[in-house]
């Protein structure tokens, strides 16, 4: 067990300075603490866009399940129909699951999946700020959500998300993360 634990605290020490040089000190404390990471946030949704692009709208499934591999940390993916305005999987939200999405505000009036559908069309997808309620906190809280369309055969519209809760990062920070893990030569996978 030793040797697992020395190896999980050199990844820790390796992302907190990947974080710390890249300006991000504060979320590799978040990290430390249990929060997810842009980086993560990132990672996941391209996994998961991955995911359903092998196995199509049979793949949903796993994403309803709050136990199962896309929930992680104080966070998990999303899966939602832009063109058919429905919520495809919530593993957080199962009453969200089959429903209109595009009316859906946050407490500031932002249309959240208005937003999120814009940014997920973008080649490499976007980041999205709004309130939403944290997992196991019931209040709520500023949730920062990358989005991504998923190329999937026989439909069209479908995107992915997941979100960071984080009170100081700025959209720009998190799309200079983003660029940096777009371009291969800039990112190095810990």
């Amino acid at each position: 067990m030793r040797k697992e634990e020395s190896m999980n605290a050199r990844k820790t020490i390796r992302l907190m300075v990947v974080l710390a040089a890249a300006g991000f000190g504060h979320a590799a404390l978040a990290a430390e603490a249990g929060a997810a990471a842009a980086d993560e946030a990132i990672s996941k949704v391209r996994a998961a866009a991955q995911f359903l692009h092998q196995k199509g709208s049979s793949g949903y499934a796993e994403f309803n399940n709050k136990d199962g591999r896309w929930v992680w940390k104080d966070s998990y993916v999303f899966v939602y129909d832009c063109r058919q305005d429905r919520m495809m999987a919530h593993p957080m939200r199962p009453d969200l699951v089959g429903k209109p999405i595009m009316q859906i505000t946050d407490n500031t009036g932002k249309y959240i999946f208005r937003e999120l559908c814009k940014a997920g069309a973008e080649p490499h997808g976007g980041w999205v700020e709004y309130m939403w309620s944290k997992p196991g906190a019931g209040a709520l809280s500023r949730k920062l959500s990358y989005s991504l369309a998923a190329d999937i055969a026989f439909a069209s519209g479908i995107q992915v998300s997941a979100g960071i809760y984080d009170e100081k990062l700025t959209v720009q920070e998190l799309d200079k993360v983003l660029e940096r893990m777009s371009d291969p030569a800039k990112y190095q996978a810990l």
